[in-house]
């Protein structure tokens, strides 16, 4: 595949997909959306690729938002289309791992592609903000329900309402990322994530994420209930007799997805 608005690297387990608008302090356009998609599509597809990471190219900004000079003209029928909402929808489900690595900017509809993402790193000098009252409208990529959900009510209302940005260290504070790391560490600290992720049983890393993402929404019965399931199907795979196996014997193991 070739691409224009973005980059996509694959390298061991890890697929790298970096906007590449760092001119536009990579706004996201729709053809940059779409190529965002592709790419998260792919890997999710490759055998080979075991956690998907995005991150931003220039050291200035992630994502600073959605392209405004598209927002202008955009009406009630292109607003109900999911864009933003569709590409964290997309992380979200995919079975594998996904990472936001920030490093600068992330405001708007970069922040809530990265509340998609199922792990959130960052530089101190990083910046957060849902600004989008003072243009007039809401966010429509999902952070009124993904950060609330994420952060809490409270300082969900406290990033949309008043629209100012966050530093690093406060986006650590209220659990809106889980690292930070100096701007040289951003990427080889996602390498060195995803050769971890990399180094479970193929089935550990997407039934964990179904087990949360089901859980957050069900009721307490029911995700205790699902869980015993999924627990239950795990301990009959091959993986898990190699992996206490191999730890009793104190060895790594060799996992084969079966």
């Amino acid at each position: 595949m070739s691409y224009r608005e973005i980059r996509y690297e694959v390298d061991g387990p890890l697929a790298l997909v970096t906007i590449n608008r760092p001119e536009k302090h990579n706004a996201i356009s729709l053809a940059t959306l779409q190529e965002l998609q592709r790419a998260v599509g792919a890997a999710a597809a490759s055998e080979d690729v075991k956690v998907i990471a995005l991150t931003g190219e220039g050291g200035r900004s992630f994502a600073s938002g959605s392209d405004l000079s598209e927002v202008l003209d955009r009406d009630l029928t292109k607003a109900l289309e999911p864009i933003v909402q569709g590409l964290a929808d997309q992380l979200e489900r995919t079975p594998k791992p996904t990472i936001a690595a920030i490093d600068g900017i992330c405001m708007g509809g970069g922040l809530e592609v990265a509340l998609g993402c199922d792990l959130r790193i960052a530089t101190p000098r990083s910046r957060f903000a849902t600004p989008e009252g003072k243009l007039g409208i809401i966010p429509g990529g999902g952070a009124t329900a993904r950060l609330p959900r994420l952060v809490g009510r409270a300082w969900a209302m406290e990033m949309m309402l008043m629209g100012e940005p966050i530093d690093g260290e406060r986006a650590l504070a209220i659990g809106l990322v889980t690292r930070l790391v100096d701007h040289e560490e951003l990427i080889p600290e996602v390498r060195r994530m995803a050769a971890h992720l990399a180094s479970f049983a193929p089935f550990v890393p997407r039934t964990m994420k179904a087990m949360v993402h089901f859980g957050m929404e069900a009721s307490m019965a029911g995700a205790l209930m699902f869980e015993k399931y999924a627990q239950g199907a795990l301990v009959q795979t091959e993986d898990k007799h190699e992996g206490i196996r191999a730890f009793l014997g104190k060895r790594k193991p060799v996992f084969k997805g079966r």
